[in-house]
């Protein structure tokens, strides 16, 4: 077997362009494969070239644009999330202090707090899916998917539609 092997472009003049090898001599020698950049004949098309392996280091990290791409729609996430965290635990808080007042002597106006805080959680929990389809389409018309931002103000459409035919039946 060939110790190295070459890969050419054809030239009529006969010499082409530098090859790029991948050593293949001595397995144990290798931690892992390595394109080697081998120096064609010293010509005036083609300048002659170092033999240096390419490493990590020599490597160019990813653009920044895509970086800040990925930042930005994990920015997103995030706002969904804490959308989705706040209407959970306001909610869940509201519960559990309508459960603390019942522990209070039973009054009037303590009942109609524990209901007010009951009605109120209930709603809370209901709105807070509604309210993260409402941020999702706002952050995904900033980001320019338009369609799916359109998607998403139908459903709010749709939603207020079924809630004002409620309320008015």
């Amino acid at each position: 077997m060939a110790e190295h092997l070459g890969v050419r472009g054809e030239d009529p003049d006969g010499e082409g362009p530098p090859a790029v090898s991948a050593v293949m001599a001595d397995p144990a020698r290798l931690t892992h494969n390595a394109v080697v950049a081998t120096p064609a004949p010293a010509s005036e098309e083609a300048p002659e070239l170092d033999s240096e392996p390419i490493t990590a280091s020599t490597l160019e990290a990813p653009a920044p644009s895509t970086t800040r791409v990925r930042d930005r729609a994990l920015a997103g996430d995030r706002w969904i999330a804490r959308v989705l965290r706040v209407g959970a635990v306001l909610s869940g808080g509201m519960f559990v202090l309508s459960l603390g007042l019942e522990a209070l002597p039973g009054s009037e106006s303590t009942h109609v707090a524990i209901d007010q805080l009951r009605k109120a959680a209930a709603s809370l929990l209901l709105v807070t899916p509604v309210a993260r389809l409402g941020v999702a389409g706002t952050l995904l018309g900033l980001r320019g998917e338009w369609r799916y931002a359109v998607i998403a103000a139908g459903v709010l459409g749709l939603l207020a539609l079924a809630v004002g035919a409620g309320i008015q039946a």
